[in-house]
C-alpha cells in the first residue's frame, strides 16, 4: 500500500505499522480508542477488561464515562447520554459484558443504539463462569468473546476500527 511517492507501509502486523522511507524504517504504535460498557456496580469486570487489554500489550485509551464525573452522579439522563454518545463516535470499538443484568440495564441498550448509529463494531465479553448471558447483547455483538485476556485482545485488534 502506497501512501505518498516515498513512503510505503511495510507491516500493519502486531499493532506496529512500519513505513519504508528513502533514509530510515519509522515505527508507530496503534493506540486504540476503546469504550467499555458497564455498570459501576459491576466496575471490577470492568477493570479485568482493562487489566487483560495491558496484559497482552494492548495500547489503548478509555474512552468509557469515568466514575468520578459529575454527570455519572449529579447529572440528567440527557446528559449521561450526550456524554455516552460523544464518547462512542470517537472510538474505534465498544466492549460490553454480556452478563445477563445487561439485559435489564437501560443504559447498555442506549450504548448499542449509540455504537449502531455510528457503525461501531460490539464486541461481547461473556463473563467467566456465566451460564447465562444477554440476549440483547449478543445479538447487537460483532462478535463474541470469552473471559479471556487473549479472546478480549485478540478481538479489538481484529474488530476496531
Amino acid at each position: 500500500m502506497r501512501i505518498c511517492a516515498k513512503v510505503r507501509i511495510l507491516s500493519l502486523a502486531s499493532q506496529r505499522i512500519i513505513f519504508k522511507t528513502p533514509a530510515k524504517d519509522w515505527y508507530f504504535i496503534v493506540m486504540y480508542r476503546i469504550f467499555i460498557s458497564h455498570s459501576w456496580t459491576y466496575s471490577k469486570e470492568y477493570d479485568k477488561i482493562e487489566e487483560f487489554l495491558k496484559e497482552q500489550g494492548v495500547s489503548f485509551y478509555n474512552h468509557s464515562v469515568p466514575k468520578d464525573d459529575p454527570v455519572h452522579t449529579n447529572g440528567t439522563d440527557k446528559e449521561l447520554y450526550e456524554k455516552i454518545d460523544a464518547k462512542v463516535r470517537g472510538c474505534s470499538c465498544v466492549i460490553i459484558l454480556a452478563g445477563v443484568y445487561a439485559s435489564y440495564s437501560k443504559w447498555i441498550n442506549k450504548e448499542i443504539e449509540i455504537a449502531k448509529k455510528y457503525n461501531k463494531p460490539i464486541i461481547a465479553v461473556e463473563p467467566f463462569g456465566s451460564e447465562r448471558t444477554s440476549k440483547v447483547v449478543k445479538e447487537a455483538a460483532t462478535v463474541i468473546v470469552g473471559w479471556r485476556a487473549y479472546s478480549v485482545a485478540n478481538a479489538v485488534k481484529t474488530y476496531a476500527l
